[in-house]
């Protein structure tokens, strides 16, 4: 992650709790490496046991992942982030208007049948997803990893 990138992401993380006087011990490792981590697992698809050495442990960096992960935090940072971006483009920072998109995925084997069907347009047998998209076509509620953005 940039000094830059670093610089927008930053004031959106929340606030630990024992900054707010709520208990705990400080962490014992930099916000911006650990998401550093977590952002080359996503990017690069390895094993949280594959880490390179440069990062903290892995069970740490995964620790502090499940915790965010667990109390809806990865939602809450994706959704600030959303929201600076609307804010940065001169828009709402809540999409007012979306398209519902119909999208035929093919289906394995294994889906049963009365869950799948045939599209005649594309030819694929398959099933049917309809993902809201806002306006500028970026997912509603996909989460997704801050550093590509």
């Amino acid at each position: 992650m940039t000094d830059a990138e670093w610089a927008v992401v930053r004031p959106l993380l929340p606030v630990p709790a024992w900054l707010r006087g709520r208990g705990g011990q400080p962490e014992a490792y930099c916000h911006r490496t650990i998401l550093d981590a977590i952002c080359y697992l996503a990017d690069n698809g390895v094993k949280w046991r594959a880490m390179p050495a440069d990062f903290p442990p892995w069970d740490r960096v995964y620790a502090f992942f499940r915790r965010w992960r667990d109390h809806a935090l990865v939602k809450e940072f994706h959704d600030r982030l959303r929201a600076r971006i609307r804010e940065s483009e001169g828009r709402d920072t809540e999409p007012t208007a979306g398209v519902i998109d119909s999208q035929s995925v093919k289906a394995d084997a294994v889906v049963g049948a009365d869950s799948r069907g045939f599209d005649g347009g594309k030819l694929i047998n398959g099933r049917k997803r309809a993902p809201p998209v806002p306006s500028p076509g970026r997912g509603v509620g996909k989460a997704t990893c801050s550093c590509g953005a």
